[in-house]
């Protein structure tokens, strides 16, 4: 008989840059079928922020002087709620800007920016914004990577990672990397409501 092979592993490694694709049985409230973008990592912890969990809250309605451009706001992570955070594509335009990989950047002015998308609201577009991020202590996220609860992937292009409209952002990760993930993307939450 022979046995099937469940393991939905690549062979990426996780760095900045990269993304975490929860693995398809992850049992856990915040994180199941969770994208993450790795914004930083290394041997002192690393941090990132969840792409796919929405929340229905104008940031205009949040900072009436932030201009009404219809931003979607992602929860990033568990830790520091009370802040909002935001990745761009607009590197040095915003002072203080990061790189996190080519053509992605972490925060930088925020006033500069809610500026500049004033004068350019074609530009939302090339922005994300998080209410919280999701951080990992010192060898925490290796340990998850060893146990399989994330796969890491690099072939995922600016456009799907920006596009703040694709509420399957989790399953085409997936089918991305291949016809064995192709199948288990398709695997409903619940095969109870099959």
């Amino acid at each position: 008989m022979k046995k099937l092979n469940l393991s939905f592993q690549n062979n990426e490694v996780a760095r900045k840059g990269c993304l975490l694709i929860s693995d398809p049985f992850l049992d856990d409230h915040y994180f199941a079928r969770s994208v993450i973008l790795l914004c930083e990592h290394n041997e002192e912890g690393s941090f990132g922020f969840v792409l796919n969990n929405y929340i229905e809250l104008d940031l205009h309605k949040l900072d009436e002087k932030f201009p009404d451009i219809a931003a979607r706001i992602s929860i990033g992570g568990p830790m520091s709620k009370e802040n909002l955070f935001f990745i761009h594509r607009l590197g040095k335009e915003i002072n203080g800007a990061t790189i996190i990989a080519p053509g992605i950047y972490y925060g930088g002015d925020f006033d500069e920016l809610s500026k500049k998308l004033a004068l350019q609201p074609e530009l939302r577009n090339q922005v994300r914004f998080f209410i919280g991020y999701s951080g990992w202590s010192m060898g925490q996220l290796n340990e998850e990577l060893k146990e399989k609860s994330w796969i890491p992937v690099s072939n995922i292009s600016l456009e799907m990672i920006f596009n703040t409209e694709n509420d399957k952002l989790w399953s085409n990760c997936l089918e991305l990397q291949g016809d064995r993930f192709r199948m288990i993307s398709k695997f409903p939450v619940n095969p109870m409501d099959n």
